[in-house]
Parts: C-alpha cells; sequence; structure tokens
C-alpha cells in the first residue's frame, strides 16, 4: 500500500517508512541537507532539513521524518527558510577555520595558491601550472612583477617571514615556458560565437584567453605592432621583466587559437560600428591611455573611467563590454588580468543568455591567529627561513623551490571545494558572526598519514562513525562528551592511525564538512 501526501502542493505517492527527504528527492523538490547521506542512518542533528508539517506545532527535519497519510508538507515557506539559515549560522559560531587560506583572498585573481605550492613541494608541475593557468594566464610576466599582495597577508610572516609566493609562481611558469612541452589547456567546442577585444595588454590578454577557452572566437585588435601593451611599450626594469619573457609568454597565450590584429587603431583603422556588426560582442581593454576615445564611441564615461555595471562589465552601449584600467580598475597588472577572466565570464554569460552573475561562494575567516594556533601548523612545515635568490631577476633552482614551498602552513581547507557546510552558507547568505560561539582555538591532528583532522570544522554528524563500522574497523570511531562539548574520538584513547585503519579516506569522503580531509590534497 502507497502512502500519498503533498509537498510544495504537489500530490506525491511512496512507500511506508519512506522519510519526507526521500519523498521530495523522487519529485526533484530540493530540501538542504548537511548531517544526512543515502544509506545512513539520520542522526537529525544539524537541523538544516527542517520543514512544515501542517498540523504540528514545530518544523520537523526532513531526513528523520517518516511519511503520513494525506501529510501536507510545505518545504519553501519564508518559516523554514529563515529557520535554515540560522541552523546554519549557528553551526558558523562555532566553525574554526578558513575556507580560503589568507593568500588566496588576499590576491586580486583569487588564485589557489596553497595548492599550487602543495603541488611544487612534491614535484608536481605539470598540476602546478594548471593551478596557475586557472586564473592567471600571464604568470611569468606577473611572478617577476607583482608587488604581492598575496605575501603581505601569508601567516607565516607570524612566525618569522612571509612564503616566497611571487617567486615559487614564476618558478612554475618559467619551468613550463622553457619546456619542450608547455602546457596548452583544453578548450571548449566552439559555440558558433565571436567577441573583438580592443587592446592587447594584461587585462585584453587575458579576457580572450579565457573566451578562447569557453569555445569562443576572438580577436584581439590593438593600435602597436605587438601585444603586450603596458608590459611592452612603458618603461618596465628589463633586469627584472626581460622582454624575451614578454614575447614567450604571449606567444603561448596567443598559440591556442586567438588572433592578434596589430596596428589597427579602433576608430580609424576600424570603426566600433564595424566591429559591433562583424562580432558578436565587443571587449574594450584600452587601459586609462583609451578613455578619451569611449565617448566617441558611444560609451558613457565619467570621472575619467568608462562607466559600467562592475558585476557584468557591460557599458551604456549594446553589446560592448570594458574591463581594466580604462574601468577605474587598481592599476595593478594581476588586477588588469582579473578583470579580464572576470569579464570573459561576463561576455559568455551574455552571449549563451544565462543572465547569470558569478557568485562568490561564503569564506569563513579565522582572522589573526594566536601564537599557539600558529605553532599547530608550524608542526607540519619546514623550519627554515624565507629563501632568496642571489641576484635581481634570479628565480628559484628546483631544490629552491622545494624548500620554500615546504615552509607553507597550509592553513586553507582542503576540502573548500567540497564541503556541504560552505555550499550550504553560500545558498543561504549565511553570515558568520550573526551568532557569537565560545572561542576556540585551532587544532589539527595529523597522526594519521591519509588524512587530516580539525575537530573545529566537526558538526558532529556522525557520519565517519557510521563509515568505519561499516568498513568494518576494529576501533572505529565514536562520540565523546555531551552537548557542545561532545566530539568525534578513537576508543580507548587510541590515535586516529589506530582507530581508522582501512576506512580513512571514505571517512573523508563522507564527512560534510571539512572535519575530515585527505592529506595528500
Amino acid at each position: 500500500m502507497m502512502i500519498t501526501l503533498t509537498i510544495d502542493n504537489q500530490k506525491v505517492q511512496v512507500p511506508p517508512g519512506t522519510t519526507i527527504l526521500e519523498a521530495a528527492q523522487t519529485q526533484g523538490i530540493h530540501i538542504p541537507s548537511l548531517c544526512f547521506a543515502d544509506g545512513y542512518k539520520p542522526t537529525t542533528s544539524c537541523m538544516v532539513c527542517v520543514v512544515r508539517v501542517e498540523g504540528l506545532k514545530t518544523l520537523v527535519p526532513a531526513c528523520g521524518t517518516q511519511v503520513a497519510q494525506n501529510m501536507i508538507v510545505a518545504t519553501q515557506t519564508e518559516e523554514v527558510q529563515k529557520a535554515r539559515k540560522t541552523a546554519i549560522e549557528l553551526l558558523l559560531s562555532d566553525h574554526v577555520g578558513d575556507c580560503e587560506g589568507p593568500c588566496e583572498v588576499g590576491c586580486p585573481a583569487n588564485m589557489d595558491i596553497p595548492k599550487m605550492i602543495r603541488q611544487i613541494a612534491s614535484g608536481d608541475l605539470p598540476g602546478a601550472i594548471r593551478t596557475v593557468k586557472k586564473d592567471i594566464p600571464l604568470p611569468a610576466i606577473l611572478g617577476r612583477i607583482c608587488p604581492a599582495p598575496c605575501e603581505k597577508v601569508c601567516r607565516r610572516a607570524q612566525a618569522d617571514e612571509a612564503v616566497s609566493i611571487c617567486l615559487l609562481k614564476c618558478f612554475v611558469a618559467d619551468a613550463d615556458r622553457i619546456s619542450s612541452l608547455p602546457y596548452t589547456p583544453d578548450c571548449k567546442e566552439p559555440i558558433g560565437r565571436k567577441v573583438a577585444v580592443v587592446g592587447a595588454g594584461p587585462a585584453g590578454l587575458s579576457a580572450a584567453y579565457y573566451l578562447k577557452l569557453g569555445g569562443i572566437g576572438c580577436d584581439v585588435y590593438d593600435d602597436h605592432p605587438h601585444p603586450g601593451g603596458a608590459l611592452r611599450y612603458t618603461d618596465i626594469d628589463r633586469a627584472v621583466l626581460p622582454l624575451s619573457v614578454v614575447e614567450q609568454e604571449i606567444d603561448q597565450l596567443l598559440r591556442i587559437g586567438i588572433l592578434f590584429k596589430g596596428n589597427i587603431a579602433v576608430g580609424k583603422g576600424v570603426s566600433i560600428g564595424e566591429l559591433k556588426s562583424q562580432y558578436d560582442a565587443v571587449l574594450l581593454a584600452v587601459g586609462s591611455n583609451g578613455i578619451a576615445e569611449a565617448e566617441n564611441w558611444g560609451v558613457a564615461v565619467k570621472d575619467d573611467k568608462i562607466q559600467t555595471d562592475r558585476q557584468r562589465y557591460s557599458t551604456s552601449a549594446e553589446g560592448i563590454f570594458a574591463a581594466g584600467g580604462c574601468i577605474g580598475s587598481r592599476n595593478l597588472c594581476v588586477r588588469a588580468v582579473a578583470d579580464g577572466k572576470e569579464a570573459a565570464f561576463a561576455v559568455e554569460s551574455h552571449l549563451l543568455q544565462l543572465n547569470r552573475l558569478p557568485q562568490k561562494p561564503y569564506n569563513h575567516r579565522m582572522g589573526t591567529m594566536e601564537k599557539e594556533e600558529i605553532e599547530v601548523f608550524l608542526k607540519n612545515a619546514s623550519s627554515r627561513g624565507r629563501t632568496r635568490p642571489q641576484g635581481i631577476g634570479e628565480g628559484f633552482s628546483p631544490k629552491q623551490a622545494t624548500q620554500e614551498a615546504r615552509r607553507c602552513l597550509h592553513c586553507d581547507c582542503r576540502k573548500a571545494d567540497r564541503c556541504g557546510l560552505r555550499d550550504r552558507a553560500t545558498e543561504f547568505g549565511a553570515r558568520q558572526k550573526t551568532w557569537l560561539g565560545e572561542k576556540k582555538l585551532f587544532a589539527q591532528i595529523t597522526e594519521n598519514e591519509k588524512l587530516i583532522y580539525e575537530p573545529g570544522k566537526c558538526i558532529k554528524c556522525g557520519l565517519c562513525v557510521q563509515t568505519a563500522k561499516r568498513e568494518g574497523e576494529t576501533l572505529g570511531l565514536a562520540f565523546e562528551g555531551r552537548g557542545f562539548g561532545m566530539g568525534i574520538t578513537v576508543p580507548l584513547n587510541k590515535s586516529l592511525a589506530d582507530g581508522l585503519t582501512r576506512a580513512a579516506l571514505k571517512c573523508t569522503v563522507s564527512c560534510p564538512t571539512g572535519a575530515l580531509a585527505p592529506a595528500g590534497e
């Protein structure tokens, strides 16, 4: 006999014993959850999956409440959404750990610096260049001239000196640049659209690169005979940034199928009207020197910058976008590169009529750490001082790069891109400090070589306990304590290495936060 109920005005039929969460899933109705996983016993500890059942006084957890005949369930009311957000923010009030490391937050391009450094330390240079070029297409150039805002916020500086992030990025880029088989990214299949980029400086080249990766054809126009903009045609110390490096790296960028059209001044050699008729969109990356011409192109200018919607990079003229110095971005090459990437995403969204805006994921931050917390990180880092090359323009040798990479504290979360708590916090626009819990010091347990355990990120869901039992661990894991003091431990005061002899990696998969993460990532 099937049970009939109503969920969000939809009639649903399911067998007896089915939970509300399972019933909703059969209809594609989204109910967020954290402490529940298919095939596991519900613990109803996070209360993120609460719903309203008609006739009951309180909201109930969908993962642990079985359906009943003629039950009427509401999953998306304002009351329910507010309760879920509160549940998430209560979990965040007790959360100890960063999602992104301070260096990644400080990088205008938001590059995954800790991952790059781990790859260098392990000798995985092909992986490292892929990580770098996901966000920075000109790393050999930036590694030499970037003022390193990432290093200014590096936590290693609280112990001695910051990690040499820019030189490490430069090492990876140079190793790839001089390689017989330099990295060539995979581009998506062409989507039949084409964009004209005006300006071949850092912003324009970056935009062209990411447009091409998205399957969008791209021609880059510039009034100079060679690409590079300020990187080539301004007074840069060539002992720091040799012209040969600029040429090699730009040539490598263009090699993915970007056409450079030099000695063509837009407004003289070709008009904006002609570009608009020949291309699906036009992106202006003309730097601060090109702003004067923008008004002649029908683009609004105010306070010496092209006026744009800074989320969409769109100008007042239909089909024309702008990025970089001409829209008032800071005079940093890395910011121009970041602008180019973001503008490419915006243009792609426009061309595909996706009407989407980039959503920054929630980012939990620990802020300034106590001395004893820094010492926790130092236990797993090299005690060496900062590595310094001998002269101006000199980079790291492979040995020096490895030594410097091993100084990194790795204070980022190893599962930030697969953290259910972060995903739910992003989904509900949750805030970190809505509720102020009791301050807890950061702790990290690395005694099991396969995983890292950070108890301050644990939400006490018990999925790891169930996983260890399923895998037949002799000791496994268990709850210890009560209330807010409750935590996960190994019975008989044994170590994590003793408790998880075969289920370590499966526990990292079942963990819905970064409390249990693979050690090698």
